[in-house]
């Protein structure tokens, strides 16, 4: 299978050359279903899962009907904990689950490489070139993101925790930046550009290295 370039820019966007990949280090062709479920998996994780309604049998009082059915001119009634009563359970009430879906890690990691590898084939990916801030800019992470044509919404790679380079995206709409071994399927998948610093290339590439699905080492 032919390898896949991808454009190397530096932060005026203009190119300065570009590197490729193998597709099959990164699963060969991308897995919809693979995906489907790392994402459900991933968001499931995030439920806080505190979510949690009295249902009738969750509340306190008798099971005894609160009077006889028939002879009292009333509407028959069951006990005092029926929903349909103040203060009784709630009918259907919220639960979340306790079980959380899980993936084997090998599962995760294929998913992640395939992420990278739908981005790839879409030509939303780019590696940047040259990046360093001196400080915390909004404004200049967000020309940046401008002349890569990424200012609809840009996920930014980075090969190690960069204060400066963190908040300078963290007020950018639908923009983020993480550091490549934390990427998941979901955050790749999340944003329109995927942008790799050329660091964060390099490294990303030498993790796929060896995977079972690929084909070893190479990039």
């Amino acid at each position: 299978m032919a390898m896949l370039a991808v454009p190397v820019v530096d932060i005026q966007g203009k190119r300065q050359g570009e590197m490729s990949v193998d597709p099959e280090l990164l699963g060969g062709q991308v897995r919809a279903s693979l995906l489907k479920q790392a994402i459900v998996a991933f968001l499931d994780r995030q439920r806080q899962r505190s979510a949690r309604t009295k249902r009738k049998s969750d509340v306190e009082g008798s099971t005894r009907k609160l009077y006889r059915q028939k002879g009292t001119g009333n509407a028959r009634m069951g006990q005092i904990r029926t929903p349909i009563r103040r203060g009784g359970g709630r009918a259907f009430g919220r639960r979340i689950p306790g079980r959380v879906k899980e993936l084997p890690r090998a599962m995760r990691r294929l998913a992640r490489a395939n992420a990278v590898l739908a981005k790839l084939q879409a030509e939303d990916v780019l590696i940047l070139d040259g990046l360093s801030l001196s400080q915390p800019k909004t404004k200049t992470m967000a020309g940046i993101f401008a002349a890569l044509g990424a200012e609809r919404g840009c996920l930014l790679a980075v090969e190690a925790p960069n204060a400066n380079v963190h908040l300078s995206c963290r007020n950018l709409p639908r923009s983020q930046a993480m550091v490549v071994d934390d990427l998941n399927a979901y955050a790749v998948l999340r944003r329109k550009k995927l942008v790799f610093t050329k660091p964060a290339f390099e490294r990303f590439t030498a993790s796929l290295a060896g995977l079972p699905w690929g084909s070893g080492g190479r990039n």
